[in-house]
């Protein structure tokens, strides 16, 4: 998969992580991308380590599900780490 792909790819997986979860997340567009993109290195090693799952694939739904089922991770353990703290305006 291309560099741009995985990052489209994270960037869609981070947007359903957080539309999955219930709640309000903070960050933007970049944070849903970085959230998206570690998500899917953690679900493509996970996936492939223990499940086999290829994941050279743009458009195969394991690169989605596992790309998807990491961001999720991801993101409950940002919100652990950081205490669901959001900046106040």
């Amino acid at each position: 998969m291309s560099f741009i792909a995985f990052l489209i790819l994270g960037l869609i997986a981070g947007a359903i992580a957080k539309a999955l979860l219930p709640g309000e997340h903070g960050g933007g567009w970049f944070m849903t991308l970085l959230l998206g993109v570690v998500g899917a290195m953690v679900g493509g090693w996970l996936g492939g380590m223990l499940f086999g799952a290829n994941l050279g694939e743009f458009w195969s739904i394991e690169s989605w599900l596992v790309a998807i089922g990491g961001s999720v991770v991801v993101l409950l353990v940002f919100g652990m780490i950081t205490g669901g703290r959001r900046r106040e305006a």
